[in-house]
C-alpha cells in the first residue's frame, strides 16, 4: 500500500483506491456516479489546524467558515461541533445554518444585494453581525431593527483597492467591485453620518477580502494595510472605534500535485504581526481579528467520481473520455477555467465491488488477478498511460472536467476521481439539460454514510404547476 503523490488520504493498493480508509470503487457501486464523497476526517483535521494556528494561537481571535463553498446540514453541524462560526451570504444559507442548530450569534450575514424579506429573517433570528456593503443597506437595517425593537451590530465591508493574483471572478478586493464601500475620503463622512443617524446600528469594525483561491499573502498584507490606515482615521477623525477587523478567507488549496499551498500560518502570522504593530505605534486597543476560510476547510475533503461512457479517439488530434457527468456538478472549469488532478479508481475489468459480489454483473466481478492485463503494464509492470481529455455529459462544447490529463487506457465503466472538489462543485450545482444531481456520501476513518440523496426525475418536476 502506498500514498498518492497528491493527499495522504488516499491509498493506493494494488487496484484499490482507499479514501479515508474507504474503498472507493465500493462507494461508486453502492450509491453509483458522479458521486461526491466528502471526508468529515479531513474537515476537522482542518478544523484543528485552524485552532491551533489562529484561535488557540491568537486568543479572543474569531473564526467563520465561509459556507457558501459547500453548504449541506451535515457540514454545518461538523463545523458548529468544531466551535467555528458560520458566513451565510442568503436566506437559505442562513435557514440551513439555523436548522442545523448553529447558534445565531455565531453567524455573520454577507452579500451585496440583500433583500428586505433576508435582513428580516437575520435581524428577527438575532445573527451576530451583518456585513453592511452600501450606504443604502445601514438604512434598511435600521428600519428593520427599529421595526423589531432590536439593535444589530454590523460590520462595514470596505474595498482596499487591492489586485490579488486569482481569477477575474473570483478576485473581490480590487476598486472596481460590485462589493465593498470603497476606501476614500470624500465616502468616510457620509458613512460616519448614515451610522450616527440610526441608534439600532451598532458598528463593530471592518471587513475585507481580496479574493479567493490565493497561494501567497502578499495580497492580503497589502489590504490589511490600507484598512488598518482606514481604521486609525475612523478613530482618531471620526470618533468610531473599530472593536473587529475581518481578513476574510481566500487561502488556496492544492488542486494539482505541482500545487504548493502555503500553510494557514504563512497568513495569520504576517497579518497578526502587523495589527499588533498598528496597535501599538497608533496608541488604539487591539481589534479582534476574524477570518473566514471556506475552500481551505472543504476543499481537499472532497473527490468525485464519475463513470466512463464512451471514448472517442480522433487521430492526430485527441482522446476524449465522457463520462456520466460535468458541469452540472462541478461548473468550475467552464466558469474558471479550474484544473484538476484525475485518477483512475478501477477499471471495468478489474472490479471486485464488495461483499454485495453475487448481486453484481460479470464485467464487474472479474477478479484482481486480471487487474494486471486489464490496466495494460509495461515491462516493469508500470500502467501505459495515455494522454486523454475528460468531458461531461452537458450539451455545451465548453463541459470539460480536465484537458490533457494522463490515464491507463481508459474504457467504458470505469470510475474515475477527481480530487479536491470539496468547494464550490455541490454549491454550484445545477439541473442543466434536466440531468439530477448527484448524491453525498461522507466518509469518516473507514467508515461511510449517505448525506444527500441522488435526486430523481420526480424531484425535477416537483416545483412546477
Amino acid at each position: 500500500m502506498k500514498d498518492t503523490p497528491f493527499s495522504p488520504a488516499i491509498l493506493i493498493d494494488g487496484s484499490k483506491c482507499y479514501f479515508d480508509g474507504v474503498d472507493l470503487r465500493y462507494l461508486a457501486h453502492e450509491f453509483g456516479t458522479p458521486l461526491y464523497v466528502m471526508s468529515e476526517t479531513i474537515i476537522r483535521e482542518r478544523c484543528e489546524e485552524l485552532r491551533s494556528a489562529f484561535l488557540c494561537r491568537y486568543p479572543g481571535t474569531r473564526a467563520y467558515y465561509a459556507s457558501k463553498a459547500l453548504q449541506t446540514l451535515d457540514v454545518l453541524k461538523i463545523i458548529k461541533e468544531e466551535g467555528l462560526g458560520v458566513d451565510v451570504v442568503s436566506g437559505g444559507e442562513l435557514h440551513a445554518a439555523l436548522n442545523a442548530g448553529v447558534t445565531p450569534s455565531d453567524i455573520i450575514f454577507h452579500g451585496n444585494a440583500k433583500t428586505d424579506e433576508e435582513l428580516h429573517y437575520a435581524i428577527s433570528s438575532k445573527v451576530g453581525l451583518i456585513a453592511v456593503d452600501n450606504i443604502e443597506e445601514i438604512f434598511r437595517i435600521e428600519e428593520e431593527a427599529d421595526r423589531l425593537s432590536r439593535d444589530q451590530r454590523v460590520i462595514l465591508r470596505v474595498s482596499p483597492g487591492v489586485d490579488s493574483h486569482t481569477h477575474r471572478f473570483i478576485s473581490t478586493g480590487s476598486l472596481d467591485s460590485k462589493f465593498g464601500l470603497p476606501i476614500e475620503h470624500s465616502e468616510v463622512e457620509r458613512y460616519v453620518k448614515a451610522l450616527a443617524l440610526c441608534p439600532h446600528v451598532e458598528f463593530s469594525g471592518l471587513h475585507f477580502h481580496v479574493g479567493s483561491q490565493l497561494l501567497e499573502n502578499t495580497s492580503h498584507l497589502a489590504a490589511l494595510e490600507i484598512v488598518l490606515n482606514f481604521a486609525a482615521k475612523l478613530s482618531k477623525e471620526f470618533g468610531l472605534q473599530v472593536k473587529e477587523i475581518n481578513f476574510g478567507g481566500g487561502f488556496g488549496i492544492r488542486y494539482l500535485p505541482s500545487d504548493r499551498a502555503p500553510a494557514l500560518l504563512d497568513f495569520i502570522d504576517p497579518m497578526m504581526s502587523m495589527v499588533k504593530e498598528w496597535s501599538r505605534k497608533e496608541n488604539l486597543p487591539m481589534p479582534v481579528c476574524a477570518i473566514e476560510p471556506g475552500r481551505w476547510i472543504v476543499g481537499e475533503a472532497g473527490i468525485t467520481l464519475y463513470k466512463v461512457i464512451a471514448v472517442k479517439e480522433i487521430p492526430g488530434v485527441r482522446t476524449y473520455v465522457s463520462v456520466d457527468g460535468g458541469m452540472g456538478d462541478n461548473i468550475r472549469p467552464a466558469l474558471y477555467d479550474a484544473r484538476y488532478h484525475v485518477e483512475t479508481v478501477s477499471q471495468a475489468c478489474a472490479m471486485v465491488p464488495c461483499e454485495k459480489e453475487k448481486n453484481c454483473s460479470k464485467v464487474e466481478v472479474l477478479r484482481e488477478r486480471d487487474a494486471e492485463k486489464a490496466l495494460g503494464m509495461d515491462s516493469n509492470r508500470e500502467p501505459i498511460l495515455r494522454k486523454v481529455t475528460i468531458a461531461g455529459r452537458y450539451c455545451e462544447s465548453g463541459d470539460i472536467i480536465a484537458e490533457d490529463v494522463f490515464l491507463p487506457d481508459p474504457k467504458p465503466l470505469d470510475i474515475l476521481a477527481v480530487y479536491s472538489t470539496g468547494a464550490y462543485c455541490f454549491s454550484m450545482s445545477s439541473n442543466y439539460n434536466r440531468v439530477p444531481r448527484p448524491a453525498m456520501v461522507i466518509t469518516k476513518s473507514g467508515d461511510y454514510r449517505l448525506s444527500v440523496r441522488r435526486e430523481t426525475y420526480d424531484d425535477l418536476l416537483r416545483r412546477e404547476i
